[in-house]
Order: C-alpha cells, then sequence, then structure tokens
C-alpha cells in the first residue's frame, strides 16, 4: 500500500532550481499509522516539484522519514492537486465574490441547506433562499439574477478548477474572457498572463503542459522569456537584464533542451513585436522601458525650467530662526534656499543632519513669500511618504499633514488605478516627498503624471538606505545624474552630536569599523553571544525593556531573515510569550501555524491603500470574535481602525521581530538587532545602517562581531538601469 498524506502546503521554506522544495503541510487524511498523529497538524516535506502553491489542496504520496539534520518529515515522491469537492466548489463559488454581500458563512449556511443541488434550487425558484435565516428578498433576488444571468460562468468556472486553477483565478479568468473563456484555454492560454492580473507564468504554464500543450510551442517559449525578464527585475532590482541571464532563466523553467541560437531568434521575435527592448547588451522589457523614458521626460522638463533667484535670503533665514527659535547652519539654509528657488530639489542625508527641520522651514517660507493663510497654504502644498507609517512619523516631526502617495493620487479599489492622473492632474503647486528612497520606479511615475509641469517638487531622502524592493533606484539615479539642484547634509546638529548610534551610523556609510565597536555607550551595547544564544539575550533585553517602561510600540527587534533559530519567524513565536502571553482573559485563534492574540503587536504585508494601511506598518489586534465559520478581528493602526476577516490574515503576522525592509519609513525608540553569521546570505551595508537609524534612544546590536564586520564590509550590488542615462542625455540634448 502506497503511503500518502491529503492537506494544504502552508509554506515553502526551502527552494533550488532544480526543482526540490521543502515546506510545511497541513494534513487533514492520511492512509499511514505512522502519521495519525499528524493530523490537522503540520509535518516538514521534501521533494522535487514542478511547482507548489501555498494554502492549495494537493495528495502526497511517499514515506515518513528521518532526516538526519531536519528530523522527521514526509519524502514525497509524486504528488497531485485535488480537485475541490462540488459542496466546497458551490461555497467558493458563492463567496467569491461575484454576489455582493455573501460572504463564507452566508455561502456555507446555503450549501449545507441545499447540498450539491444547491444552484438548481435557487434557479429553480429564489424564494427557496428563503428558507436560510436572516437571508432577506431583496439578497435572494440578486443571487437569483446573478445566477441567472451568469449560469455559463459557473460551469466555466468549475471547469477551469477542474484544470487547476483555484476559484479566485477561475472568477478572475471568466471575468475578462466571459464566454470565450474555454475557447482562450484550449487555444491559446498563454494569453491569460497578459490580460489577467495576478495570474503568472509559471501558473499558466502548469496547467497548460496538463492540457498538452507541445514544450517547445512559440507561444510557450516567449510568454517564458517575458516572465523570466520580469522576475529577473522583481528578484535583482534591475530594470535590464542580459541575454545570458534570461536565457538561463528560461532554461530552468522550460524542461526543453533549447539551442541558444533558436532562443534568440524567439528573443528578436519579440523585439520586432514591440514587447522587449534590445539597447547594445541590454534587454528590457518594453513596459518597463517605457516608465524610465516616462520619468526622464517629467524630471528633464522640470530640470530644465530657470531658478527663480530669492532675494534677502539672510533675512528669510532669519525670519525662520525666530519662528522656530533654532539656529540652521549652512547646508540647511542652502537647502531651504535652493529648494524654493527650483522646480525640482533633492536633499539627502543621514540621521541627526535636519532634513525634518529643513521641511518645516520650506512649507513656512513658503507661506510667507506667497502670502498665504493656512487653508491657503494646505490648498497648494502637500507633504507626502511612501508608507502610512512614514506620513504619520513626518506629520507628527512637522506638524503639517502628510498623506501617502496613493492618497494623494486617490487609489480606487475598484478599477485598481489612480483618479489623479496625466488625463486628471493635480492642481498642487508644492510637493515635498519624505523617505524617497523608499519609492519604486512605478509609484514614482504615477505621481509624476499626476503633477503640472509648473509644479516645484522636493525630494528629501538618505540614499544610503535601502532602495525599494522593486526594480530602479529613483533617489540614487536622481542624484547620480548630476541634472538636478542636490543638497547633501552631513553636518550634524549639535543636540545629536553625542549621539553613538548616529556616529556609528555614518561610520557605516563611508564604510569605517572602529577597533570600539564593541565598547558600550550610554545609547548603544554591542553584547557578544554565539548564536545558540541570541534567542536567549534578546529575550532577557525585552524583559528588562519592559521593566524599564518601554512598551512594544516603543521597542522593536529588527532581523535581516525569517529563517532559522534567530529568524523572525522564531523570535515572534518567543517573544509573543514576553509581550502578550496566553490568558483566559484573552480570545485568540490559529492561522497558518501562527497564534494571533488579543493584544498581539502585527505587522501588515501588503498595501491596503483604500484603508491608508501600508506594507510594513505595525497595529495591535483590540478585539477577537469568532464564529463558526470565520473570525473577525479588530486591529488598530495607529488611530487607524480596520476590522480584518481570517482570509486577511494572510497578510498579517506577528510584529515582535520585524525584517530591516518592514522598519524602513518608521523610528523606534529602541532598537535591538541580531548579528549571526547564518545571515550572511543578507548581511550587507545598507541593510545594517538602515536597521541602525530606525533606533531613535536605544540600540543594542547581539551576537557574533564576525557577522557585524562582514555585513559592514560588503556592499550592494549596483542596480542595472537605465534611468541616470536617460536623464543625462535628455539634458545634454
Amino acid at each position: 500500500m502506497n503511503s500518502y498524506i491529503k492537506g494544504s502546503v502552508r509554506e515553502i521554506f526551502y527552494k533550488t532550481n532544480n526543482g526540490f522544495m521543502v515546506g510545511v503541510f497541513k494534513i487533514r487524511e492520511t492512509n499511514d499509522k505512522e502519521l495519525e498523529y499528524y493530523l490537522n497538524k503540520s509535518i516538514t516535506f521534501s521533494g522535487n516539484f514542478h511547482e507548489l502553491l501555498n494554502d492549495t489542496e494537493y495528495k502526497f504520496y511517499g514515506e515518513p522519514t528521518q532526516h538526519p539534520k531536519y528530523g522527521f518529515q514526509y519524502k514525497v515522491s509524486y504528488y497531485e492537486k485535488l480537485i475541490p469537492e462540488e459542496k466546497n466548489s458551490i461555497i467558493s463559488f458563492l463567496s467569491s465574490g461575484m454576489f455582493p454581500g455573501i460572504g463564507l458563512k452566508t455561502a456555507t449556511k446555503i450549501v449545507e441547506k441545499f447540498g450539491d443541488k444547491t444552484l438548481d434550487i435557487i434557479l429553480e425558484d429564489y424564494n427557496n433562499l428563503l428558507l436560510i435565516p436572516s437571508l432577506k428578498e431583496e439578497k435572494a433576488k440578486m443571487i437569483y439574477d446573478i445566477l441567472y444571468n451568469e449560469q455559463l460562468s459557473y460551469k466555466t468556472i468549475l471547469y477551469l478548477e477542474e484544470k487547476g486553477f483555484s476559484v479566485n483565478e477561475s472568477v478572475k479568468i471568466y471575468e475578462i474572457y466571459k464566454e470565450n473563456t474555454i475557447n482562450v484555454i484550449e487555444n491559446d492560454i498563454y494569453d491569460v498572463i497578459n490580460k489577467v492580473k495576478g495570474i503568472g507564468f509559471l501558473t499558466i504554464d502548469r496547467i497548460a503542459v496538463k492540457l498538452g500543450i507541445n514544450k517547445e510551442d512559440e507561444r510557450r517559449i516567449e510568454a517564458c522569456i517575458l516572465y523570466s525578464m520580469y522576475d529577473l527585475c522583481l528578484t535583482s532590482g534591475n530594470t535590464y537584464s542580459s541575454f545570458n541571464e534570461i536565457y538561463l532563466r528560461c532554461y530552468k523553467h522550460l524542461d526543453i533542451n533549447i539551442d541558444i541560437n533558436n532562443f534568440e531568434y524567439y528573443v528578436l521575435s519579440l523585439n520586432k513585436k514591440g514587447k522587449i527592448i534590445i539597447l547594445d547588451d541590454k534587454y528590457i522589457l518594453k513596459d518597463i522601458y517605457d516608465i524610465e523614458v516616462s520619468i526622464s521626460n517629467k524630471i528633464s522638463i522640470l530640470a530644465k525650467k530657470e531658478p527663480i533667484k530669492l532675494n534677502n535670503t539672510d533675512s528669510y533665514i532669519k525670519m525662520l530662526e525666530d519662528i522656530f527659535e533654532i539656529d540652521y547652519n549652512k547646508q540647511q539654509e542652502k537647502a531651504i534656499i535652493t529648494s524654493l528657488e527650483n522646480k525640482i530639489n533633492i536633499i539627502t542625508g543621514g540621521p541627526g543632519t535636519g532634513k525634518t527641520t529643513i521641511i518645516k522651514g520650506i512649507v513656512e517660507l513658503y507661506k510667507q513669500i506667497n502670502k498665504l493663510t493656512n487653508e491657503g497654504l494646505f490648498k497648494d502644498a502637500i507633504l507626502l511618504a511612501p508608507t502610512g507609517r512614514a506620513a504619520r512619523r513626518i506629520t507628527e516631526a512637522t506638524n503639517f499633514r502628510a498623506i501617502t502617495i496613493h492618497k494623494f493620487l486617490k487609489w480606487d479599489k475598484e478599477t485598481d488605478t489612480f483618479q489623479i492622473n496625466k488625463y486628471n492632474k493635480s492642481d498642487v503647486k508644492l510637493v515635498i516627498i519624505d523617505e524617497s528612497s523608499m519609492i519604486d520606479m512605478f509609484l514614482f511615475n504615477s505621481l509624476l503624471e499626476g503633477l503640472t509641469d509648473d509644479v516645484k517638487l522636493i525630494l528629501v531622502g538618505d540614499y544610503n538606505q535601502l532602495p525599494s524592493v522593486l526594480p530602479g533606484d529613483i533617489l540614487k539615479d536622481l542624484i547620480d545624474s548630476d541634472v538636478i539642484p542636490v543638497v547633501k547634509l552631513n553636518e550634524l546638529y549639535r543636540q545629536k552630536e553625542d549621539s553613538y548610534i548616529i556616529n556609528l551610523a555614518n561610520d557605516i556609510k563611508e564604510g569605517i569599523i572602529k577597533n570600539d565597536f564593541t565598547n558600550k555607550r550610554s545609547d548603544y551595547n554591542f553584547i557578544e553571544a554565539k548564536k545558540e544564544q541570541i534567542e536567549l539575550v534578546i529575550k532577557e533585553l525585552c524583559k528588562i525593556g519592559l521593566d524599564k517602561g518601554y512598551n512594544y510600540h516603543q521597542l522593536q527587534v529588527l532581523v535581516p531573515m525569517y529563517r532559522g533559530v534567530n529568524g523572525i519567524d522564531n523570535l515572534n513565536n518567543k517573544l509573543q510569550e514576553i509581550f502578550n502571553p496566553k490568558s483566559d482573559n484573552k480570545d485568540e485563534f490559529e492561522f497558518n501555524d501562527v497564534i494571533f492574540r488579543e493584544g498581539d503587536k502585527v505587522l501588515q504585508t501588503k498595501n491596503l491603500n483604500d484603508l491608508e494601511i501600508s506594507n510594513g506598518d505595525i497595529g495591535v489586534i483590540d478585539s477577537i470574535t469568532k464564529t463558526n465559520n470565520n473570525v473577525k478581528a479588530i486591529i488598530n493602526f495607529d488611530g487607524i481602525i480596520v476590522e480584518f476577516n481570517k482570509k486577511n490574515f494572510e497578510d498579517l503576522k506577528l510584529g515582535y521581530a520585524i525584517s530591516i525592509h518592514k522598519a524602513q519609513g518608521s523610528e523606534f525608540d529602541v532598537v535591538i538587532m541580531p548579528m549571526d553569521t547564518s545571515f550572511k546570505r543578507m548581511l550587507y551595508r545598507k541593510l545594517i545602517y538602515t536597521g541602525i537609524t530606525r533606533a531613535k534612544k536605544s540600540l543594542t546590536l547581539v551576537g557574533e562581531k564576525e557577522a557585524f564586520i562582514y555585513g559592514t564590509s560588503k556592499l550592494m550590488e549596483e542596480r542595472n538601469t537605465l534611468l541616470k542615462e536617460m536623464l543625462i542625455n535628455s539634458i545634454t540634448f
């Protein structure tokens, strides 16, 4: 008898180029007595796979085994994706979003009442739905009308599910192709990649191969090339790739021996079709190339405008110093004046150089020069940030309201577009963007398209911090192009000069590692510990922080990686016990092997632009309400109250330990960072610098000196982009 386990993939935490994977699998059924203990629990699995999808049902065939290093796990010989049972499929269909106001709870009640014949019973007479308690006639009629008009949709969605698509994917596909759906799947399945958002090459190709498409089909190879180019951009941050990079990436996915000369034919074909731009040895997707061109053109227009010289600048500075009761240094004075004289200006500097103070000065002087009331100022000027948390932080620091770029551009959830765009521009006259290093090329282009050519644009940021996780390096490219006025701040505020955190950050920025970096200071400590001791030390430091009166909003553990004993996931589980232990007075529930509890600090990992919640925002679970089929939680994100259902928790993690990337744009009174040589793959200068500069009052590094020295010595590879070159050429010619 072959051993098998049925259930769902919860997570893939190791993957090689040849398809070998290690992950976590939740078992709901097995024929192996040795595994009965693990029913409704998770087990580690390993094996070779074409593709696995999280939270998708599979049947794995294989055997339990004891790995010498990783312990008990299930070794998979072969596998199959499971087709949803009819009842489950109907529930998923009714709760898919096609029927407004019908969620999982109501859909389940309907199917429990009518079984496999649910849809036929509804179509027979919508009054049958009135047998469901609390379902009003208006909603019952709505379900009937949609189902009557879309009878084809359900049959089509079932067809798509049978082919291997999820319910949500099936609904998306049907909404695009309608009655032509089956024809597209059977004759031109790779077209789905271009038309349906969120469904990529790997999903389509897996299904296409199952349907019997020739692996050497031109459409398959071209789709793989486009996917590989985009994937290379996402993983590297580059906007273009080399021919060899694309070839090797495609070779991995195509599973055929394709001659390099034949491969070149397909690349050139895509070039002729206008989908790829080839510039010497640079290969760039047309869509990404167009964005870089668009950014370059807009920036060039602003940069070419003649500056308007301000007279009596000394008196202006003196007025600001009197208003704010401060003394500006020469660099700060220059930053304020240059910003108001030019149509576009960049202010860059590290912590303690007074960027926030400069922003306050620019806004106030703009108000005075233009003789504006507060109402007029709010109409003319806007302060923006890439994330909600960064916007709230700069608002507190400047007393001038800042909002996210998405909010300013009026992002529309239904259409996934901005209402402020090149056809409907904002008439705002002064735009200041804080934390500009975080802006990705896509968002920056959308912002520029929504502004007039007469706007005054000021970018503020620290180009030594991590760039956006998406392709491009906007702030660095703009600075390096040397076509825009740039004020570089390197003088520290007098009151900040005794801060070792800031001095350490400046040393790291310059690649300087002093011998005394392990010495204890008033605001800094390096606690040497072996990697197996780091977790224990961090737990003790958190307990000490609590005893000193710091709460978990003020104290933050920042970690380079998710995996490992000193990784984010493990530390979060351990720190939850310290900051928010289990209690009979607190409701909790489990999702993806994580316990979420009332009072927990949580991290949002996906933008919810309609709610002004950004990737990286931190909140607290105020309450949890559990029903038979769902869980609802009220979460407070710095005063923004949001109701989450269970599905929303896919994008939520515990927030006691978070990645340095997620912390960008935030500041914390106390920061603790582990230094572990097993993090080597992720340790580099910009990452450590970014983590250190999140600390306002206290910074503690815990771990191995070798890890710190290695990381601060290692430079990030510069991203390959075209923007800098485009800007130089546009100004020159």
